[in-house]
């Protein structure tokens, strides 16, 4: 069941063919529309306040069309809900809309004993009225085969059949004691049948060209409402005021169930092509159900002979006789179809035996072994399920929940009864019986139980080796590694056997979470479809996509010649897709640790194809390999990093030309110990910041004095400035400022570490600042002018002028320890020592006489007051226009991510 909703009572009920949408006509007089894939109502209007007993879809005019009790038709546009057209259309109530499928036509039937004919495309003009019924019409439907003729059934007894153009009906069936209610074309194409039910409580089945009841169907309690003939199924349809509804074979006759939900009695029933989707409409609601199973029965064997079925037809077709055209990925191939006859039952299953000799087809609880050449019977019987074992010779089949019977040679060999039962059975080198919560496997010769496993498959595939198994259920997948080299050499008296089997008859490899729909192997390849539709083959861990596919495809086979797999849907539509088998052959050897076969297979590879096949070695650890395989820069360049082959790498980023790949090649030269090509990267890249940071890390002097330079030539002011300062090129940086604008700056900068250059400076700044305010610009100090204002300033000139030759000498890195801090450091005795013609020395220096000693300390002390700054309360309003602060990004200069 996919859909259940209560509402009031339901009239009509109708399927969309592109949306998962329900339409429901209620007595009401209201129409709902359900999405039956979210459960939720989409649409809802009122059209009258009489029972609306008739609406269909029109999808290519996206209308919806209703027939009510108040005699109207009115016609809807279904997304916009806004009501196009309203007419009179009959004398009394409507029963039965039909649209027809490619004509401009609406049919309509009424208690007024009339059928009609509306045009749309000529304003909805009556075109046609068709009269001969003495009672109520209620219901018409069109002939698939034949759309210019229909049939419509009457409470007076009888079924008439009609042709467009023609008033009188063509013919009249009788023979229902009761009114007739309902009926329905059959769609397929071997037989002219029409079903109908009636107040008697019956159905009958018509042969419509001999003009005769072929069956009667007898099993309802009270009036049969409604009959369909399942337009993809072998099964009739009928509904009843008894509150069920019972599903006929179509081909025997034979009731095979019983719907009954509880909603009371039956009204309306809807199916649709394509779909297994069953609408049906109750007095307490509506509910959606879905019948069998949609896959397609279609096979195809290792050469590229397919066989399907449609309905009870057989054809066959084969890919190789394709002859020379160019196949494109994901296109439907051209393939001529060959017509084999009709089967005996209606396939469900259709199977190819391992060597492609024969070919089972199930279906109706039966089973029947074909020839693959000439579809001639070989053997046939009666079975739940049929499956092939590795050897195709042998095959088992299913009866009941509790037998299980082995054949080979189309002879029965033995039956037993699993032990946990049998609601499903496996094939391939095991033989697989699924109970309600485990899976257990046993030898096909002797029936001994190799293991037990609490698992519930879906499916299960093993490959031609036999070795790996992948056993999917409905979440996910394994892949189990079978022992048959141990299971072989274990004795059935082995006390380490247990009632589950043995213990190491199995390793579990891999588990992933991913829902298989279809799958096969190819060597140690496993190929599958999944939930999303896309084409995956799972190899050594690693899931590699082939593509991504437009809808939902069914895995038919690979041919190792063409390096092709092939897909079917279920419209038969063929699609392959390019794999190539050296790509899989190499892949397999890999697993298999064949390295002598693999080297042998890889020149085979195509170039496109290496970078896929280096991907696969990496997953493996095969790190070094993979870099010799792969084609793809960026992939090689990884793989460089990842074996700390850096020159390679260098090499590699070189040609690419890319900062990012210098930056992260950087990045691991530094962490490796490789300075002098971290410092290429580095400039290759342009990362001044890291270049700052590698040259103060490592304290190398003439790289700060590089970087100080390019980073000037390119514009990196900040850097430049640190730089600069760093080496002590007071200068430099004051030039730096000027040259930048930064006048401001410069001056306080002057002021601080080069005195002798304050009064230029201010004087370059009231020029600068007069262009913009001369008021502002006469405010500015000069201290040539002003010396009053400077009182400490030739003081300061003078420890310039001691401190200036010192400026340039760097001390090595291993002298830190023994030089003093400037904090620590005396500058009043510095100056005094200097004056004395003595040079200074990081130890302690000399008492300076007291009186000199105490007005410099007592300037110091004023100096450090004055700059005893918080730096929290720095104005932040600075304009940074000419500083490239992007420069300087922490992440990346302290690597504060690693």
């Amino acid at each position: 069941r996919k859909l259940s909703a209560r509402s009031d009572r339901v009239k009509c009920v109708d399927l969309h063919t592109h949306e998962p949408w329900m339409l429901a006509s209620l007595y009401n007089g209201n129409i709902h529309v359900w999405n039956y894939d979210t459960q939720t109502l989409v649409k809802t209007f009122e059209v009258t306040d009489l029972p609306v007993r008739a609406a269909k879809f029109c999808v290519r005019k996206s209308w919806i069309v209703t027939g009510a009790d108040d005699m109207n038709v009115r016609v809807y546009n279904y997304n916009t809900l806004e009501k196009l057209k309203t007419f009179e259309a009959h004398s009394d109530y409507i029963r039965s809309i039909v649209i027809h499928p490619a004509q401009p036509y609406v049919l309509t039937s009424s208690d007024d004993m009339t059928i009609k004919l509306w045009d749309w495309d000529k304003s909805w003009q009556l075109v046609q009225t068709f009269e001969g019924h003495s009672h109520y019409v209620m219901q018409i439907v069109l002939n698939p085969k034949d759309t210019n003729t229909f049939a419509s059934a009457s409470l007076d007894r009888t079924i008439k059949v009609w042709q467009f153009g023609v008033s009188a009906p063509n013919y009249t069936l009788e023979g229902h004691e009761k009114g007739v209610n309902c009926i329905d074309y059959y769609t397929g194409g071997d037989k002219p049948y029409l079903v109908s039910g009636a107040d008697d409580r019956l159905v009958k089945i018509w042969d419509y060209q001999n003009k005769a009841c072929v069956q009667t169907l007898d099993g309802h309690a009270q009036n049969v409402s409604v009959v369909a003939f399942h337009p993809e199924l072998p099964i009739i349809l009928t509904g009843s005021e008894d509150g069920t509804v019972r599903i006929w074979h179509a081909n025997t006759y034979r009731l095979e169930t019983t719907l009954n939900y509880g909603l009371e009695r039956v009204w309306t029933v809807c199916c649709m092509r394509g779909s297994n989707n069953i609408a049906i409409g109750y007095d307490e609601g509506s509910i959606l159900v879905k019948l069998g199973r949609e896959d397609p029965a279609l096979s195809m064997d290792s050469n590229g002979k397919i066989v399907w079925a449609k309905h009870n037809e057989l054809q066959q077709a084969n890919v190789k006789n394709l002859g020379d055209i160019n196949i494109k990925d994901g296109e439907r191939l051209p393939i001529s179809v060959k017509d084999m006859g009709s089967c005996e039952l209606y396939p469900q299953t259709i199977a190819h035996n391992p060597n492609g000799r024969f070919v089972v087809i199930c279906g109706d609880g039966e089973y029947i072994i074909y020839t693959a050449m000439a579809l001639r019977s070989k053997s046939y019987g009666s079975a739940h399920e049929f499956v092939w074992a590795a050897d195709s010779s042998q095959y088992a089949i299913r009866e009941g929940t509790s037998k299980v019977k082995i054949f080979k040679n189309f002879k029965e060999k033995q039956t037993f009864k699993p032990d946990y039962g049998a609601e499903g059975i496996y094939g391939g080198h095991l033989l697989g019986v699924k109970s309600s919560t485990s899976l257990t496997f046993y030898e096909w010769d002797s029936l001994r139980l190799v293991r037990r496993i609490e698992i519930v498959p879906k499916m299960i595939s093993w490959s031609d080796s036999g070795e790996l198994c992948c056993i999917a259920t409905d979440e996910s997948f394994f892949i189990l590694q079978y022992n048959q080299d141990i299971v072989a050499q274990t004795p059935e008296n082995d006390p380490n056997i247990t009632e589950d089997g043995i213990e190491v008859a199995f390793d579990v490899l891999n588990e992933v979470q991913e829902v298989v729909k279809t799958g096969f192997w190819v060597g140690d390849c496993f190929i599958f479809t999944n939930s999303v539709n896309r084409l995956n083959y799972f190899v050594g861990g690693e899931i590699v996509t082939v593509a991504h596919l437009d809808g939902v495809m069914y895995l038919l086979g690979y041919i190792p010649k063409d390096n092709r797999l092939y897909l079917g849907d279920k419209d038969l539509n063929i699609v392959s897709y390019s794999l190539p088998l050296s790509v899989l052959e190499y892949q397999t050897a890999v697993m298999r640790k064949d390295f002598d076969t693999a080297d042998r297979v890889l020149p085979t590879i195509a170039e496109d194809q290496r970078t896929r096949v280096a991907r696969f070695l990496e997953k493996q650890g095969f790190l070094k390999t993979a870099l010799q395989v792969s084609t793809d820069p960026d992939h090689r360049f990884d793989l460089a990093i990842s074996t700390d082959n850096l020159t390679l790498a260098f090499q590699f980023a070189k040609e690419a030309e890319s900062p990012q790949k210098f930056k992260r090649l950087a990045e691991q030269c530094m962490k490796s110990g490789s300075f002098e090509l971290a410092e290429k990267c580095l400039e290759e890249s342009g990362d001044f910041g890291g270049l700052l940071l590698l040259a103060t890390s490592s304290g190398n002097a003439e790289m700060i004095s590089r970087l100080a330079n390019t980073s000037k030539q390119n514009d990196k002011t900040n850097i430049a400035f640190v730089s600069y300062f760093l080496l002590g090129r007071l200068d430099d940086c004051l030039e730096l400022l000027c040259s930048t604008g930064r006048l401001p700056e410069a001056a306080f900068f002057a002021r601080a570490y080069l005195p002798s250059q304050v009064s230029r400076i201010v004087k370059l700044w009231q020029e600068d600042l007069g262009k913009m305010n001369e008021k502002a610009a006469n405010s500015l100090a000069d201290p040539e002018k002003y010396e009053n204002l400077f009182p400490d300033l030739p003081n300061g000139i003078e420890i310039e002028e001691i401190l200036k030759p010192r400026l340039g000498s760097l001390s090595p890195a291993s002298e830190y320890p023994k030089v003093k801090s400037n904090l620590e450091v005396n500058l009043a005795e510095v100056i005094e020592e200097c004056r004395n013609g003595n040079e200074h020395t990081s130890e302690p220096v000399a008492e300076t006489p007291a009186v000199n000693k105490e007005s410099f300390e007592d300037k110091e002390e004023d100096n450090v007051e004055d700059f005893n700054i918080d730096l929290n309360d720095i104005d932040d309003d600075i304009d940074a226009g000419d500083v490239d602060l992007d420069e300087f990004d922490e992440d990346e200069l302290f690597d504060t991510n690693n």
